[in-house]
């Protein structure tokens, strides 16, 4: 197990690769997480030359508190924790007004190219941490909805309460850091600059 502060994503994406060697030239797919897990799905797609896509999610935010995330949606499927005290109209509009979001963000980053197909093929999705893993599992239910054949998910850290979590709902789970005292992702890089909508574009346009 890794025991260190990753340079960057780059290097935190060349040591996570190493557990993905298996699927080089195979049929499978790697899908990053914008905007962080690009720059680590492009490097991981790159070394095991497969093709690279983007899938997309949202957290539901708590209406009185932004930050304190109460669920997550994806463009065809949602997951909610128990709170019973919020109305369940803010909800619904919410889950509405975060699937246009995502649409939005779909066409941004993609123009008019087409998703690649998951269906029947090992998907390796990719971030650059996991913090409660809501969004992600909103994610993981997604792929199993479009019938990926087996879900890899593939993350340098996360915390080490959410471990579990994320194993009971992947084939296959790949980590280097599980920390017990997480706070945050951008704590475990040296350099954690912002990526932002231009880099996921242009990283996309040449995979």
């Amino acid at each position: 197990m890794y025991n260190s502060i990753f340079k960057n994503r780059t290097e935190a994406a060349i040591l996570l690769v190493e557990k993905l060697k298996k699927y080089k030239n195979s049929n499978s797919v790697v899908l990053a997480l914008p905007r962080g897990g690009v720059p680590l799905g492009s490097e991981i797609a790159k070394t095991l030359q497969l093709p690279l896509d983007i899938v997309l999610s949202k957290k539901i935010a708590h209406p009185s508190n932004k930050e304190f995330a109460i669920g997550a949606v994806s463009l065809d499927s949602t997951i909610l924790d128990e709170h019973p005290e919020i109305d369940k109209i803010y909800i619904e509009n919410e889950i509405i007004r975060l699937q246009n979001v995502l649409r939005e963000k779909y066409k941004l980053y993609r123009g008019d190219r087409k998703p690649i197909e998951i269906k029947g093929k090992n998907t390796i999705l990719v971030d650059d941490g996991i913090a409660t893993g809501n969004t992600l599992l909103v994610t993981l239910e997604m792929l199993r909805k479009q019938g990926a054949a087996k879900i890899i998910v593939a993350v340098p850290v996360l915390s080490y309460n959410t471990v579990t979590i994320i194993e009971d709902q992947t084939d296959e789970f790949h980590y280097l850091i599980a920390s017990k005292h997480f706070k945050s992702v951008g704590e475990f890089y040296e350099d954690f600059r912002q990526v932002d909508d231009e880099q996921v574009i242009q990283i996309l346009n040449t995979s």
